[in-house]
């Protein structure tokens, strides 16, 4: 089942966009996106990605999902800055660069998720329904690593900023207000309101994400030399680092209470990285950071490693918790 999803996601738009972008960059094609139409682009992504992740919260309710949202808000937490940690003091990657790693590998991928969720049902214990907010929760661990980005490069450069005004600093850029403020809306408009306006946010997503993706696959090309600098390195970050969060994932969801098949998919998206919605946010919040870094970590490393691995992997590691 998994190589079967690996080979279809290789040859989906989104994958072969990248791949496309790449290859422009590398023939010296005259092909270009303007940055203003990046910056719609950008713009629609992120407040699409918040509003239907809000839509996704408002389906469920507190109750349901109290018994995870410990595991959650630890994860949120632990997950961004234990990546942005290693990309800087291991890695030895730039605070952007190490930001886009905190993001991509505190967030979720949402292919990966669906074959967690499958993988446990197929397996004969399936995850509870709550479980999907919980996961949409997880979106916000792309939040806290642009917070810790900004309080990175402010103590980089000097500037003793209060907590507040930091926090104040990083609600400026248009990647946490987007995101934050799609969240509130999706979770607060309810699903009639939601259902008008879904033909643009939801249905012309994916084609919009194509043309995001063509453009991050020319922008990784151009960089490409700065990857290889990091080759290594990256290779064994992208297999160590699923295989790390998805334990303690499901140490931790087991811990709290949850099912075998819940704290099986929650360890799963916690061992995944993102390649859709968390790009976004860090092109818009840092610009300079370098894609060809974590984006082809992301895409080239980890997603085929969880694939063909770690989904099943992770399942042996909630069974090994559940056990004792």
């Amino acid at each position: 089942m998994n190589s079967a999803v690996l080979v279809e996601n290789l040859v989906s738009p989104v994958t072969i966009a990248f791949v496309i972008g790449m290859i422009a960059s590398l023939i010296r094609s005259d092909l270009e996106i303007p940055e203003p139409v990046i910056r719609i682009i950008s713009i629609y992504l992120l407040f699409s990605i918040g509003l239907q992740g809000g839509q996704e919260l408002s389906q469920v309710s507190l109750a349901d999902i109290a018994a995870g949202l410990g595991v959650v808000a630890l994860l949120v937490l632990l997950l961004p800055l234990a990546g942005f940690v290693v990309a800087r003091s291991i890695l030895r990657l730039s605070v952007p660069d190490a930001t886009g790693v905190a993001a991509l590998y505190g967030s979720v991928s949402s292919v990966t998720f669906l074959v967690g969720r499958t993988y446990a049902d197929t397996m004969g214990t399936p995850m509870d329904g709550y479980v999907i907010g919980l996961v949409a929760l997880l979106e916000l661990a792309i939040l806290v690593a642009l917070v810790i980005g900004r309080a990175a490069l402010a103590r980089e450069s000097a500037q003793s900023l209060p907590v507040g005004e930091l926090l104040l600093e990083t609600l400026r850029g248009r990647g946490l207000l987007l995101l934050g403020g799609g969240l509130v809306m999706g979770a607060s408009i309810g699903e009639t309101n939601f259902s008008r306006i879904s033909p643009f946010f939801v249905d012309l997503f994916r084609g919009v994400l194509v043309l995001f993706l063509l453009e991050m696959g020319m922008a990784a090309a151009r960089q490409l030399r700065s990857f290889q600098d990091v080759a290594g390195r990256m290779l064994v970050f992208g297999v160590a680092a699923p295989v790390v969060f998805g334990f303690a994932a499901t140490g931790l969801a087991t811990a709290a209470g949850l099912s075998l098949g819940s704290a099986a998919v929650i360890g799963t998206v916690a061992a995944s990285a993102s390649y859709i919605d968390a790009p976004a946010a860090v092109r818009a919040t840092f610009p300079e950071a370098n894609p060809s870094i974590w984006l082809t970590s992301s895409l080239g490393i980890t997603f085929p490693f969880m694939m063909l691995v770690g989904v099943p992997l992770v399942y042996r590691f909630a069974s090994f918790w559940a056990g004792l």
